[in-house]
């Protein structure tokens, strides 16, 4: 069995800055980690596998080359091979030119795969298009914002628990197919010093837009049918006021007069 995570490398820190000419984030000398719902995912791939000793896990991820640390801390978690996708022609890719060229990896690379699994969004966009526009692309069914997954005996099917409005349901899919996942109960693993030592002899594979034989009016920011116009934090706002609550008569005479003052009784 072979089930593909695809992760992001996302900046450490709030403090980011954007270029007014593109719009796009600033990576250039900011430290940068593995998106979390990139490791929820990876985890519970990890999970699949502790059932399923024959499953191979492959970390893919498109990015500068420094993402390659991202891929690294995949290894050292236990992915069994990873690919980063890196070439200049890739930058400022937009959600949908970010999934057309995992899609184009995933196919020309890999064949034949059991499952894909992402996070259910990154931290620094908070989209959560990627991944299912890779479903959408690749002809794949998908469940979004899983908190649980496992395999059918068979291993034909996925049964997964997922958030939703009201609560949890719990839904079954054909494979190949893709799940997001949520966090759930899953905690961020932490390697052991044997592991970090390990995923050094593990293959990591760099891949650039040449490999891929896409058409380039489809990659970057060229090939982009959506742009960042502005980004700007919100408006900064007062504290609130607190009314002690220990004191039910007291603390309603406070609310009514707080109310009364703002005109809005």
């Amino acid at each position: 069995m072979k089930i593909i995570i695809c992760v992001k490398q996302v900046p450490e820190i709030t403090d980011i800055t954007i270029d007014p000419n593109t719009g796009t984030l600033v990576r250039e000398g900011v430290a940068s980690i593995l998106n979390p719902f990139c490791e929820y995912a990876l985890e519970s791939a990890l999970g699949l596998k502790r059932h399923q000793r024959d499953t191979e896990l492959v970390a893919i991820s498109m990015g500068p080359p420094q993402a390659r640390d991202a891929l690294m801390r995949c290894l050292e978690m236990g992915a069994d091979r990873a690919i980063l996708l890196s070439d200049a022609k890739f930058a400022g890719s937009d959600t949908w030119a970010t999934a057309l060229t995992l899609a184009e990896a995933i196919k020309r690379m890999e064949g034949d795969f059991d499952l894909i699994m992402v996070g259910k969004q990154a931290i620094d966009g908070d989209t959560a298009q990627v991944g299912p526009e890779l479903a959408e692309i690749l002809g794949l069914p998908g469940i979004m914002y899983a908190v649980g997954i496992e395999l059918t005996r068979d291993r034909k099917k996925a049964r997964v628990k997922r958030e939703v409005e009201t609560g949890y349901e719990i839904v079954e899919m054909k494979l190949p197919g893709l799940v997001s996942i949520s966090k759930g109960s899953l905690i961020r693993p932490v390697s052991s010093f044997q592991e970090v030592l390990d995923a050094r002899k593990k293959e990591l594979r760099a891949v650039s837009a040449s490999d891929l034989a896409i058409d380039q009016d489809k990659l970057g920011l060229h090939g982009s049918p959506t742009q960042v116009m502005e980004i700007f934090p919100p408006n900064v706002r007062g504290a609130g006021e607190l009314i002690d609550g220990s004191q039910a008569d007291d603390a309603a005479e406070k609310l009514i007069a707080f109310l009364k003052e703002r005109k809005f009784i």
